[in-house]
């Protein structure tokens, strides 16, 4: 969430730049609201020391009627605010969480179509045959069984294609640990805090993709951004200490609800998918330099196996509510020439770190709240897709990518 300071202060800016994102939120309520709240809370504070002070003056002797009267006044009033001073705080809390992050100057206007093209690699040929048809061929992937276990967009993973996708795990895994990305296993559920924190919708939302565990407060992740935001909730680091620098290997689990307009054939688009995240923490000075750096690694990645692509400066209509700003890697398809989604990196800033109390350390013993950065290495699936496309031989095989050749028992094609 955003500072409520930040927000008093700068109420038509964070009104506008809501806007550009396509978020309508009432400033001016959740103002009234943080009013009200303040007001209320200077109250209940007073009524609260007025009725210690009582108790302390009568410990030990009998109270005066005087003295018995005040109590009971004192409990009534707390009786009669408390009630709405939750009620207040709900209603301000709630409408503070629907206020998106904002957007960095650099950050282009408008929907999808004002993305920006900030660079690229390779080059754009066609001629490719579709991933789905190449892979069913060779009895790669199987969606008939897939729905039949677990519904419509499950699948399985055989043969070849399975050993290729656990060799581009294990390579991206290796490249992007020499970047300095210390790695981890994390849990693949979490709670509901966690969950809203991170900046993902309640159950309760018609924008919600997670799927829900009946009768708990957990839900299985969509991606590792979420435990990973979550594993230093309610911490103070110390600045000497930052950046930290975590990689994950996890299944993401999405309903994919908002996927109308999406390309989704075949593997691009799923339910369960794998997923390599990348994740950082920072002091606020650092967190730019440190988008920049995570961008960095997941171009390097690719273009190390290969595969033609394009950088987007997402535009501010097409982001999420924590990021301020947000790089997409979009793979060139030759199958059907144009550019997919493949990998993406986002500067959360103090967004999702606010919303589950991380905070720094300053060197001159000051505390403030840090940032957070998350980017893909590989999203397994849609990976696998690219792979396939670029690698095609005209005999009909696939080449494995020669950086891949050593996870493959040095195998060259399949």
């Amino acid at each position: 969430m955003l500072d409520i300071q930040f927000i008093r202060e700068n109420p038509e800016l964070v009104a506008e730049k809501s806007k550009q994102k396509g978020y309508d939120v009432d400033i001016t309520q959740l103002l009234g609201f943080d009013k009200e709240r303040r007001e209320l809370q200077q109250r209940v504070e007073e009524l609260r020391q007025k009725r210690n002070e009582l108790s302390n003056a009568t410990k030990g002797q009998r109270p005066s009627d005087e003295q018995v009267q005040q109590g009971k006044e004192f409990k009534q009033q707390l009786a009669d605010l408390e009630p709405k001073l939750g009620a207040i705080e709900k209603q301000y809390t709630e409408l503070l969480m629907l206020i998106p992050n904002v957007i960095q100057d650099d950050v282009p206007i408008g929907d999808e179509d004002q993305s920006v093209e900030v660079g690229s690699f390779g080059d754009k040929n066609t001629g490719a045959e579709d991933h789905l048809d190449f892979m069913n061929k060779r009895g790669w992937v199987d969606f008939e069984r897939g729905a039949k276990v677990a519904g419509a967009k499950f699948y399985f993973l055989k043969g070849d294609l399975a050993l290729l996708e656990n060799a581009l795990t294990q390579y991206a895994l290796t490249f992007v640990g020499e970047k300095g990305f210390g790695y981890m296993t994390v849990p693949n559920m979490v709670n509901t805090r966690v969950a809203t924190g991170t900046g993902f919708a309640p159950k309760s939302s018609e924008q919600s993709d997670e799927y829900f565990v009946e009768g708990e407060d957990l839900s299985l992740i969509a991606t590792a951004e979420m435990p990973l935001t979550g594993f230093h909730a309610d911490e103070i680091i110390d600045e000497a200490d930052l950046p930290l620098k975590y990689v994950t290997y996890s299944p993401c689990y999405r309903k994919e609800a908002g996927t109308y307009g999406k390309h989704t054939r075949g593997l691009f688009r799923v339910h369960q998918f794998n997923k390599l995240e990348m994740y950082a923490l920072t002091t606020p000075d650092q967190s730019n330099a440190m988008h920049e750096e995570i961008r960095v690694v997941e171009e390097e990645l690719w273009q190390s196996l290969g595969i033609p692509y394009r950088v987007i400066n997402i535009a501010s209509g097409d982001m999420g509510a924590p990021a301020a700003k947000k790089y997409d890697i979009e793979y060139w398809s030759k199958a059907d020439g144009n550019y997919r989604e493949l990998t993406s990196c986002s500067n959360c800033t103090d967004y999702q770190a606010r919303n589950l109390n991380i905070r720094v350390r300053r060197q001159d013993g000051s505390i403030d709240t840090l940032h957070t950065l998350n980017g893909t290495a590989t999203a397994l699936a849609r990976s696998l897709v690219a792979i396939v496309e670029h690698y095609q031989t005209p005999e009909g095989k696939l080449r494995i990518p020669d950086v891949l050749q050593p996870y493959m028992g040095g195998r060259t094609e399949i």
